[in-house]
């Protein structure tokens, strides 16, 4: 009995020293979706949209980490009392740094024809902020080739031009940047809006460029339901044309359900990729029950995007 005993506690032992690998996903508590990530100063940063009713979407948070395991929340880096047009539906942050200054592009309003909303732009002299509104006013207004001014992305080709894809309501368009984000400039041939929708889009546009070519992202399905998922087209331009390859991520029914509206995190000197986007729990269905997660995206050898795998353990990763 006593040598049952033993090897009892012994067991034991070295079960509870055992180390015990936390749960990752989601990367940080609270309903938040939209996400845009980034690497500022050799820190992860993500960028989401506060999920909640659209009254109550007035400001947005940030979150930092070294290792994508610890986060540090930064409240409220810029809310409504400092853009004095937004008055709610705060959405999708797309941020960026250029000569030392941090900018957040951002939706509001919801907008619809003959109101006063759309897409905005901000600027602090840090990452956590505090932005500023850098207009006093939507950069884009307007509904064209009727894409709702939402969702944007802002995006820096090989050449240094500044790009923005932006749209809902299944319409995307692209604009030119001004160097001071201040104005949209016209393409060569005198227009300003140039419209590259591809097949099933409805929200959420993302590129990146690898192995010299450009990979367009985009989510499909609708964002309260649980088909919620993204797709992508690889093309030689950042104007395409996008045709179509295929879903990357959609729910899992042993994970979650409406995953989607995500952006890419690449490593810096590494072909080592890190998908970041929202998805809701399962047993959950209400629209804004949605949570920002971290997970590996690869590659096949021809280049294509593998089927992303939806964990709870996420990923683990130090810059340095």
């Amino acid at each position: 009995m006593m040598k049952i005993f033993f090897y009892l506690l012994a067991g034991f032992v070295l079960y509870i020293s055992q180390p015990v690998y936390a749960q990752q996903n989601p990367v940080f508590p609270g309903w938040y979706a939209d996400p845009e990530g980034i690497i500022y100063n050799n820190e992860y940063w993500v960028f989401p949209t506060y999920s909640a009713r659209y009254e109550d979407q007035i400001f947005f948070d940030a979150f930092s980490s070294k290792d994508f395991v610890t986060w540090k929340k930064h409240h409220r880096i810029i809310d409504t009392a400092e853009v004095k047009w937004a008055k709610k539906a705060m959405w999708a942050p797309s941020v960026f740094q250029k000569d030392k200054k941090y900018y957040l592009f951002f939706g509001a309003n919801d907008v619809h024809k003959g109101e006063i909303g759309g897409i905005g732009v901000a600027v602090a002299d840090k990452p956590q902020g505090p932005y500023k509104d850098l207009l006093g006013k939507p950069l884009i207004n307007d509904i064209v080739n009727g894409a709702q001014p939402i969702d944007q992305f802002v995006f820096k080709d090989k050449d240094g031009q500044y790009y923005m894809f932006y749209g809902g309501w299944q319409h995307c368009n692209v604009v030119k940047l001004s160097p001071d984000f201040k104005s949209l400039v016209p393409f060569d041939d005198g227009t300003i809006y140039k419209e590259v929708t591809p097949e099933n889009y409805v929200e959420g546009p993302f590129m990146f460029i690898r192995n010299n070519k450009y990979y367009f992202m985009w989510s499909e399905g609708g964002w309260g339901l649980p088909n919620y998922k993204v797709a992508y087209a690889i093309a030689d331009s950042p104007f395409g044309p996008f045709k179509r390859i295929g879903t990357i991520l959609e729910q899992d029914p042993a994970i979650a359900t409406g995953a989607g509206h995500h952006s890419v995190i690449k490593v810096p000197n590494k072909d080592q990729y890190y998908i970041v986007y929202h998805r809701r729990p399962l047993g959950k269905t209400g629209a804004n029950e949605r949570e920002t997660c971290i997970d590996v995206m690869t590659f096949d050898a021809n280049g294509y995007i593998n089927p992303v795998k939806m964990t709870f353990e996420g990923v683990k990763h130090k810059l340095k």
